[in-house]
């Protein structure tokens, strides 16, 4: 029998993750991002057991974050038969991914200040 050690979220992971969600990241991605951070690969499986979300979930992190060329993902013989094994590894360091969120998030301030001007001129 195949034992493995699972690796879980840390307490500061999990607050980090949290903070990402207030400023708007989709939980999938934030906990997915989080969990791949301190390691070198893992698994969707992996991820899954360490952030306590479900298969579902897990894809649509991973989705997001391979449309922005954060990850990326290699082919595995399985054991056996069935399906290769997905392998998912970060492309960019967690300081360039907080750089693009940073820029994404002073954008949309940008045109909400926008929006507010043009609302305060009917006044």
């Amino acid at each position: 029998m195949r034992q493995e050690e699972i690796q879980y979220l840390t307490e500061k992971q999990e607050k980090f993750a949290n903070l990402l969600i207030k400023i708007g990241m989709n939980k999938n991605v934030s906990k997915t991002l989080v969990f791949l951070a301190d390691i070198p690969e893992a698994t969707s499986l992996e991820i899954e057991h360490g952030t306590d979300l479900r298969e579902s979930e897990v894809s649509n992190g991973i989705q997001y974050m391979i449309k922005y060329d954060w990850i990326s993902s290699r082919g595995n013989k399985a054991d056996g038969k069935g399906r290769p094994i997905k392998i998912y590894k970060l492309e960019k360091s967690m300081r360039e991914i907080m750089k693009v969120i940073e820029n994404d998030e002073k954008e949309l301030l940008k045109k909400k200040l926008a929006l507010i001007g043009k609302l305060l001129e009917y006044l």
